[in-house]
């Protein structure tokens, strides 16, 4: 296996570097817009999920008491 220089992998990792294509400042701002309402969004699923669950609980404990 051909070992690289330090020198030739930094000349490697600027070449791929300049490939990248970076998002535009508008596509940033609706990712970041789409992750806050995503997450938004599950935190009020979760939520509601977490009410229910803990509702069951407390009906079942309470038979138990009684």
């Amino acid at each position: 296996m051909a070992r690289t220089t330090p020198l030739e992998f930094i000349r490697q990792v600027q070449a791929e570097t300049k490939k990248v294509v970076w998002p535009s400042r508008k596509e940033t701002i609706m990712t970041g817009v789409m992750v806050m309402i995503m997450t938004t969004m599950l935190a009020v699923f979760f939520l509601g999920i977490d009410s229910v669950f803990e509702a069951i609980v407390k009906f079942l404990l309470s038979l138990a008491k009684g």
